[in-house]
């Protein structure tokens, strides 16, 4: 596999078709583990980390079943494919941005990954359509159990899992689920839920996870501790607390819908109209747009696209991706050029012949 195809495909969590996939983009599991008989990997040394990665590289090829990894080693990799990577939520930042030997195994559907020699040892990553933590649990468990079988991981009795962060310390487990709020934020009701979610230990962030800004009314929200708590525990926490806000997003649309229906029918059609018209775009501006009308489709007041083509549009627009596709490096300018181009191409390539514009 080429990391090229990338661009001509979409990871099955883009697809739209998860329970609750209208406010609920995906739900995330993350795994930090290490291998007993190394040290952590802020204090492993370049031979250790080869070490480390040529021996999971051989245990990827031995998992048997549906799990049919394809590795790269992220040292060998230029910045634009890091990036690329980074746009598909295949590897965090961090790994893109380090130094050393590492790498990242990822399935074809993209539905699990794993980074080596990011923070820790191994990131194990599965991701879902919709709000679906339990079938994720049920993935991710299945393939940290069949990774155990070949490595030791570095254990503590009464502590749990090792890890080099003392936050992960436990379970090792991150749990997230990508919301879209468009109407939260129109409302002005964001700061009140960032407020009640801090309140009991959840973290919101950005598409990419620590470290980022929220863009296009999306956002990412997980628990921040794990020591004393069991995975079980901690998803529940979050299954408890996504519906809540979910119904928050659904009521205000709701009440925008009736109580300034033209108001909002023109925002969602202006959005398309730019998107479908504009000779030159910016990344930000594309990701505001593209909320405006996934909220329109959600509501019914734009039929033109299919979900997954407007969740695919938020990543095959990002300033990699458009690169990759062009062939060529490409300035800020240039990429906005790119980008507009390439929105022009594809939302009229999917309108209604006799579509009501």
């Amino acid at each position: 596999m080429r990391l090229q195809e990338l661009t001509k495909t979409s990871g099955e969590w883009l697809r739209g078709t998860g329970p609750d996939s209208d406010i609920v983009i995906s739900s995330r599991i993350r795994l930090a583990r290490n291998l007993a008989q190394f040290p952590f990997g802020n204090r492993a040394d370049k031979h250790e980390q080869q070490e480390i990665e040529e021996l999971l590289c051989q245990y990827f090829q031995k998992l048997k079943g549906k799990w049919k990894f394809h590795y790269f080693n992220v040292e060998e990799l230029d910045n634009l494919d890091r990036q690329l990577l980074v746009e598909r939520q295949l590897i965090s930042r961090e790994l893109a941005d380090s130094e050393g030997v590492r790498g990242v195994a990822f399935v074809r559907k993209e539905n699990i990954s794993v980074m080596v020699n990011e923070e820790d040892h191994l990131r194990i990553q599965a991701i879902q359509s919709g709000f679906s933590l339990e079938k994720v649990w049920k993935e991710i468990e299945r393939l940290d159990d069949a990774i155990e079988e070949h490595v030791d991981y570095a254990f503590h009795q009464n502590f749990g899992y090792l890890t080099a962060c003392p936050t992960n310390v436990g379970t090792g487990i991150r749990v997230s689920v990508m919301m879209h709020l468009p109407a939260l934020v129109i409302t002005n009701q964001m700061e009140k839920v960032f407020r009640a979610l801090s309140k009991i230990n959840l973290a919101v962030r950005g598409v990419y996870g620590e470290g980022s800004q929220p863009m296009g009314d999306f956002y990412q929200i997980s628990n921040q501790l794990t020591l004393g708590k069991s995975e079980q525990e901690i998803i529940r926490n979050l299954q408890a607390v996504v519906p809540n806000i979910i119904d928050y997003e659904r009521q205000a649309r709701e009440a925008l819908v009736k109580e300034s229906r033209q108001e909002l029918h023109d925002k969602v059609s202006r959005a398309h109209g730019i998107l479908k018209t504009a000779h030159t775009i910016s990344s930000e501006e594309t990701m505001h747009l593209l909320s405006s009308i996934r909220m329109g489709f959600n509501l019914g007041l734009l039929d033109d696209l299919e979900i997954n083509t407007i969740n695919e549009l938020f990543i095959h627009t990002q300033p990699a991706h458009l690169q990759k596709i062009r062939g060529s490096s490409l300035d800020s300018a240039e990429r906005n050029a790119e980008r507009a181009k390439f929105l022009r191409k594809h939302l009229r390539a999917v309108e209604k012949p006799n579509g009501d514009h």
